[in-house]
């Protein structure tokens, strides 16, 4: 047994440690209160599992003792970090993660609740105590702070010195000792004891075992990582090791690092590096794939790092060759080749390499597609910036020059002056479509996408196509075919917008076809010099939709839940097939490394929801539906309901009237809009009218109901506008109302 305050006094001088196996902290909020809740009632909250080695037979992560003995925490991590950070109020050495998840805590000694600092409720209650700060002063700054309630003092300092006596907790300590437990046997244990959380990957078990051998392994791994980041282009840490891995030993399993010494691991990672490096160079400058969003086939990079070790020079010898290259790269990202099996396809492909070299690999590329690399029509047919044929939009924009719509210059940083930052520009705006009853895999086809100024894309704003497409072609003449722009006048009318949509895939197809046959065959045209890259900026201002997925990321980041991936591609891991473009997707749950897969899918008719299931994903089609299932995770965490209270009176005229009149907006909204609110419907029978609304309002994003309200031009039916109504004013509070205004007004409904 140990009490907390020798666990913690031994993290500071630094005998208790983290392997460096260990993944960083993933608590939520929730998780925090949780824990010093059961804590300050005396719940068990189990025991510690500690590694007892020598210093040379680990690798660790922080700040650690000249020599002796070592205990490394196993199991207990994320437990004892909290602990931590709030006692002393800063993460330990080894931390990794988000501190704000235990910054902040806040006990009222009233009630004895733990709640995160909010200024409005606690600023001026002195029964609201930092619990930090009670940890690092103890009780002295209490007294006074408690005088003005003389009758409580007594029970306020009681209950302050009963949380301020949790330093002398003991926990159970396991510890595993002896020198036949090396890292391999540690590892296998760890994985074991968190069988239900956040057990290794295969990825982690090797970098294990390098950092064994060589301590900084992981450190200057992430260095290299966050260079890459800073230029626009995110990477794990897996990705890395799997180039390393390539070049090192020209296999795909992380296995065969096993036979890899320190010194030859560092020099393949070096080496690994340049040949990244040389391919962005080579994407960027070349096809003007410059940044995060249109970065294809990350996993073709490990093919290419290893061609590359295995060119002299490792380099590119000449353009030709380099085109080749990046012609092969760009039809293994669009057809998925290392989507599914990575280690299979990875292993044929690096032996394709080692034999035949890139014209091997472009031929066995076309064995596997079935003698097929062309682009075709359909293959823009899908939606949203997470298609795969989304970069092949913009790399076309990018290398053939095209026109800016306002200024008719080619969209080129040096061309634009202070007017770098491009936008994704909806041709046929969402304001037209949606009305016109245009469902949403429509409205955001790829072929309906473009690249202009931010100043231009302003400047038309929702004019539609007929109107600025021959002001734009008389002003700049050429402009709308460098835009691939169907000519034909006739499909530029709203009521034509499909047939719009079959004529410019089959512009772009042709285009595509062209510039990537001539990589290969060397007639692709240059560039003048390399493109400098451009900054591309989201404007969804004026969609419902996104908005919608925005707030619920932040909201749930709040909570301390990991951040999404957005317009994300899941491909099939067996046939490399596309099964969705989620909306928000967290690859290893909504915490890292605990639970499965969440896929938020808000086009479900477009998705392979069975084979998503049969894969272990879980699977939401609403944002309501997913922001109540992390709602429900959190208040397990907690162990306490948050609940909104739901008011009496609903015999009251006015509550009665309410009631009457939100049954009447799901009534209309399924017969004038054809929306069927089936969510909104079961709300009503569980919590009733008023506390529904105020449910809806206190959403921190605007619910599936509105932003569905807003794709058919129907904001008039949605619960917001109902809450304006003069005849209801007094059923809600001014804050309530001012977020009805504000979330209608944001969205353009003036309440005519």
């Amino acid at each position: 047994m140990a009490t907390l305050s020798v666990l913690l006094h031994q993290i500071d001088n630094g005998t208790v440690l983290l392997p460096e196996f260990q993944r960083g902290y993933v608590w939520t909020r929730d998780q925090v209160r949780g824990l010093m809740r059961s804590l300050y009632k005396g719940y068990p909250v189990g025991g510690l599992l500690l590694w007892e080695t020598e210093p040379e037979m680990a690798s660790i992560r922080g700040a650690s003792a000249e020599a002796g003995v070592r205990l490394l925490l196993l199991d207990g991590q994320q437990r004892i970090t909290t602990l931590y950070g709030i006692m002393r109020g800063k993460p330990p050495a080894f931390f990794e993660g988000d501190a704000s998840a235990f910054t902040g805590l806040r006990f009222n000694v009233e009630d004895e609740t733990f709640e995160f600092y909010g200024p409005a409720k606690m600023r001026d209650d002195a029964r609201w105590v930092d619990v930090t700060r009670l940890f690092t002063h103890g009780l002295e700054p209490f007294f006074q702070a408690f005088a003005q309630y003389p009758d409580k003092l007594s029970t306020y300092l009681s209950r302050l010195n009963q949380l301020k006596n949790l330093e002398n907790r003991q926990f159970h300590e396991e510890k595993i000792t002896g020198p036949d437990k090396n890292v391999d046997v540690v590892v296998d244990i760890f994985n074991r004891v968190n069988s239900g959380g956040t057990a290794l990957s295969k990825g982690d078990l090797a970098l294990a075992k390098i950092c064994a051998q060589w301590s900084p392994a992981r450190k200057v791994m992430r260095q290299h990582l966050d260079g890459w980041a800073d230029k626009g282009f995110t990477f794990s840490l897996d990705w890395l090791l799997r180039n390393v891995t390539a070049v090192a030993t020209g296999r795909s399993v992380f296995t065969a690092l096993d036979m890899v010494s320190d010194g030859e691991f560092e020099t393949a990672l070096a080496k690994s590096v340049l040949y990244v490096d040389t391919l962005l160079g080579a994407a960027s400058g070349r096809l003007g794939l410059d940044h995060d969003q249109v970065l294809m086939g990350r996993y073709a990079l490990p093919v290419i790092s290893r061609l590359l070790h295995l060119t002299p020079g490792g380099g590119f010898p000449d353009g030709a060759y380099r085109d080749r290259v990046l012609f092969w790269y760009v039809h293994a990202a669009l057809w998925g080749r290392h989507a599914g099996s990575t280690e299979t396809i990875l292993a044929q492909d690096y032996d394709t390499a080692g034999r035949a070299g890139i014209d091997g690999l472009i031929a066995s590329l076309e064995r596997w597609r079935g003698g097929n690399l062309e682009i075709r029509p359909h293959d823009f047919d899908g939606s949203t910036r997470g298609s795969r044929f989304y970069p092949l939009l913009y790399m076309l924009t990018r290398v053939h020059g095209a026109r800016d719509f306002g200024t008719g210059l080619p969209l080129h940083a040096e061309m634009l002056g202070k007017l770098t930052n491009l936008q994704v520009h909806h041709i046929f705006p969402k304001a037209l479509l949606y009305p016109a009853g245009y469902d949403r895999a429509d409205v955001n086809a790829i072929a309906n996408f473009c690249f202009l100024t931010q100043n231009t894309n302003l400047v038309i704003g929702k004019r539609a196509p007929e109107d600025y497409f021959a002001e734009a072609e008389e002003k700049h003449p050429g402009v709308l075919a460098s835009q691939w722009i169907p000519t034909d006048p006739d499909l530029w009318r709203v009521d034509r917008y499909l047939d719009f949509l079959e004529a410019r895939r089959e512009l772009l197809a042709a285009s595509a076809q062209s510039f990537l046959a001539g990589l290969r065959d060397g007639g692709a045209v240059a560039a003048a010099g390399e493109l400098p890259p451009v900054a591309v900026v989201a404007d969804d201002a004026d969609d419902v939709r996104s908005a919608q997925v925005k707030a619920m990321a932040e909201e749930l980041t709040r909570l301390g839940y990991a951040d999404p991936a957005l317009d994300s591609e899941i491909a099939d891991p067996v046939t490399g097939r596309s099964l969705a473009v989620a909306e928000a997707f967290w690859p290893e749950g909504l915490q890292a490394g605990q639970g499965k897969p969440v896929v938020l899918e808000l086009d479900p008719e477009a998705a392979d929801l069975p084979r998503l299931e049969e894969l272990g994903y879980e699977v939401f089609t609403s944002v309501d539906a997913l922001l109540g299932y992390a709602s429900r995770r959190s208040e397990a965490a907690s162990g306490e309901e948050q609940d909104m209270p739901i008011p009496s009176g609903s015999s009251d005229p006015d509550h009665t009237a309410f009631e009457a009149a939100m049954r009447s907006i799901y009534d209309r909204a399924r017969s004038e809009a054809n929306y069927h609110a089936s969510y909104f419907l079961s709300m009503l029978a569980e919590h009733g009218g008023l506390a529904t609304a105020r449910r809806l309002l206190n959403s921190p994003a605007v619910s599936d109901g509105f932003a569905a309200l807003w794709e058919r031009g129907r904001l008039d039916l949605t619960v917001e506008a109902l809450v304006l109504r003069p005849e209801f004013a007094e059923l809600f509070t001014e804050a309530e109302t001012e977020i009805a205004r504000h979330r209608l007004e944001q969205f353009g409904w003036s309440g005519r």
